[in-house]
């Protein structure tokens, strides 16, 4: 059963990072020519007519990453090269003073000379500062669907990273009493995992966008079990599905059905192996009975249907043509003693009797024996079905481990989707 995700009921709200925004930058220079903007505004504003200027209101500053590399800029009227340039003018005009009252031409001629390169020193480290601003740490907006979903009565697990690390494991309640337990994908089961159906079994394997698809165990509340390979929710590939009265299937599957070449055991002690079509025994296969009689050749819709060989658990035995699980046509039937019956047969009595060496019976009788060879030759698929049983087996593990994080996850309240 595939999990359904629906967020119609859940609230769409925003995390306080995305209210982050990050302060303007600006110079030494720029911080104290506004400074003396600002105090010669005030003086010159009359006190009849007072006029505040509106003040901006104030950003928040970003909160530090500790995994982030870059910090963010601190905004400061301040710089490094503030407190050196300060009194720098105040200390020119002092030299110049005295110079002028010493006279002396030489010493007042490289003061100014002093002066100008220092103007200009300053100028130069103003414009390589403006060039190389400092990195910012760019704050993003992140959204998510609320709590719960009032649709499906499914609870959205909420995201959360620990450590630096994204936790994929979770747990969700459905309607119908299901639940999963395992990893996530963009909202939809991913990875392993275990669905436990409501009173009725339980899937551990592999995921893909919230089917079963991989390696995995499938277990009814009856006792059935399906140990194999699936493709988008049904058994697909190679496996082995035990039903709960005893019979069993082991091979080929296709699109949910046995399909292919596999070998089915019944709990009576009869068993078939060959080919398969639709989940029924179609195309070239030998049938042991649990009477000790064996069937082997052609196969129509689950029934003995063309040329084979039916060999009597009291030594008799029949080669020829069939229909419909009949002797029907030419055929020729042995008994233990050595005595022969041949001819024409219809629906299981012998019609038309006709020697051994007819031409008719002699046809059937090959194409009989010739199937019948071909039906055992029928190459084995256990190879193939016991690797993929080791590889459910290890799948179950691993969606048994992602419970277990998914329940200890639920429990801490922690859970983060990856939607990588």
């Amino acid at each position: 059963m595939e999990p359904q995700h629906s967020h119609g009921g859940g609230k769409l709200t925003r995390t306080p990072s995305s209210l982050l925004r990050s302060p303007t930058i600006r110079s030494s220079f720029q911080a104290l020519s506004s400074v003396d903007e600002d105090a010669s505004h005030h003086h010159h504003t009359p006190p009849s007519s007072p006029k505040p200027k509106p003040k901006p209101k104030p950003k928040p500053r970003p909160k530090s990453n500790p995994n982030s590399i870059f910090t963010p800029y601190r905004t400061s009227t301040s710089h490094p090269l503030f407190p050196l340039l300060l009194p720098l003018p105040f200390l020119l005009l002092l030299f110049v003073f005295i110079s002028y009252l010493r006279d002396d031409s030489a010493f007042f001629t490289n003061l100014i000379l002093a002066c100008f390169l220092m103007l200009l020193a300053s100028i130069i480290a103003r414009k390589s500062m403006s060039l190389f601003p400092r990195r910012r740490q760019v704050s993003c907006v992140q959204w998510f669907i609320g709590d719960a979903d009032t649709t499906t009565g499914a609870s959205t697990p909420k995201k959360e990273k620990t450590n630096g690390k994204c936790v994929k494991e979770g747990i969700e309640f459905y309607s119908n009493g299901d639940c999963y337990e395992g990893e996530f994908h963009r909202g939809r089961c991913n990875g392993s995992g275990v669905y436990n159906f409501f009173g009725k079994g339980k899937y551990e394997g592999d995921w893909v966008d919230g089917k079963y698809d991989g390696y995995g165990i499938e277990s009814w509340a009856r006792g059935s079990r399906y140990r194999g390979q699936y493709r988008q929710g049904l058994r697909h590939g190679f496996g082995v599905y035990r039903f709960y009265s005893g019979d069993s299937f082991a091979g080929e599957w296709f699109n949910g059905q046995s399909h292919g070449i596999g070998v089915q055991s019944c709990s009576d002690g009869s068993s078939y192996y060959g080919e398969f079509k639709c989940g029924v025994k179609h195309g070239l296969g030998c049938y042991h009975f649990r009477n000790g009689d064996r069937y082997c050749g052609e196969y129509f819709g689950d029934k003995i249907h063309g040329f084979g060989i039916y060999n009597f658990a009291n030594g008799h035995c029949y080669e020829g043509s069939w229909h419909e699980g009949k002797k029907q046509g030419f055929g020729m039937y042995t008994f233990r003693n050595g005595d022969v019956r041949s001819g024409e047969w219809d629906c299981g009595s012998l019609k038309t009797p006709q020697p051994a060496d007819d031409p008719s019976v002699q046809r059937a009788v090959l194409a009989a024996r010739k199937v019948a060879e071909n039906a055992m030759r029928v190459h084995r698929v256990d190879e193939q079905v016991n690797k993929a049983v080791n590889a459910a087996n290890r799948a179950a593990t691993a969606a048994r481990v992602a419970a277990i994080k998914a329940v200890q996850n639920r429990i801490d309240g922690k859970f983060c989707d990856t939607d990588d």
